[in-house]
């Protein structure tokens, strides 16, 4: 094995490591978000949910719906 063998490897590694902690925290992020919008009573949810990209919106009502069963 070679010194550019071992620095593709280590960059290989921390590209898959960051990618990792940034999905994580993705996936965290929406998870707080989908339990606050459920802790919230439905006439502010609903005034939250407008406000929000519609794509970000739409995945959080089909989140709630499923873990939730919360229209």
């Amino acid at each position: 094995m070679t010194a550019t063998d071992i620095t593709v490897w280590i960059i290989s590694a921390l590209l898959a490591v960051g990618i990792g902690v940034s999905k994580y925290a993705k996936w965290r992020t929406r998870n707080k978000l989908v339990r606050d919008l459920a802790a919230m009573d439905r006439d502010r949810r609903e005034k939250v949910l407008t406000r929000m990209n519609p794509v970000l919106a739409m995945e959080a009502r089909q989140e709630l719906m499923r873990r939730f069963h919360i229209s």
